[in-house]
């Protein structure tokens, strides 16, 4: 796995850069999973609202997925295969980014949201496994991982989602980060 990371290591730092960019124009991250993938997406949006390493200002990231009150109601009234494209169509805009994990890439509540996603022209980034699959085929762009399992997958994703975060860090304009020493003297004051 460490070898499939450092050989998208300039795949990643290019999202890392992309990223910023969508962010600082007003843009955001959405990201949406199933199961494990699920967990995966939401610790990426957990540590761009929040934080990773430095003290920076939030990053507009959403999981389409922690939302039950939609999540089920769009299910029911809907079915499950708009659980995350009617999302899409109401917090997606142009430029933002839709980024898709799973480790088959052949659920169809993630397909459809891609498709919803180019629609509105969101770019779609797929976080998948490194075999022929549909989502590859629907996203701009695609991290792949080979694995003879799902989990050895999943911590190919958990690896790229912390790489993708240094790369996010390293790619903020200075502005965005916090000046830990102006904040200390405000709390002192």
């Amino acid at each position: 796995m460490v070898r499939a990371l450092e050989s998208e290591a300039d795949r990643i730092d290019r999202w890392g850069r992309e990223l910023v960019a969508v962010v600082d124009r007003g843009g955001r991250l959405l990201v949406a999973g199933n199961g494990g993938s699920a967990a995966e997406a939401q610790h990426l949006t957990a540590e761009l609202v929040g934080r990773f390493v430095g003290e920076r200002r939030p990053l507009s990231a959403i999981a389409l997925h922690a939302e039950s009150s939609a999540v089920t109601a769009i299910a029911n009234d809907y079915g499950v295969e708009e659980v995350f494209a009617r999302q899409v169509e109401a917090h997606g805009r142009p430029g933002d980014v839709l980024l898709l994990v799973s480790t088959s890439g052949r659920s169809p509540n993630l397909l459809r949201a891609a498709e919803r996603a180019r629609e509105h022209g969101l770019t779609v980034w797929a976080l998948t496994s490194t075999s022929r699959n549909p989502l590859r085929e629907l996203a701009d762009d695609t991290l792949g991982f080979p694995g003879p399992s799902t989990s050895a997958i999943q911590e190919g994703h958990l690896m790229a989602v912390h790489a993708l975060c240094v790369a996010v860090e390293a790619h903020l304009p200075a502005r965005r980060v916090v000046d830990l020493t102006a904040v200390e003297d405000e709390v002192l004051a």
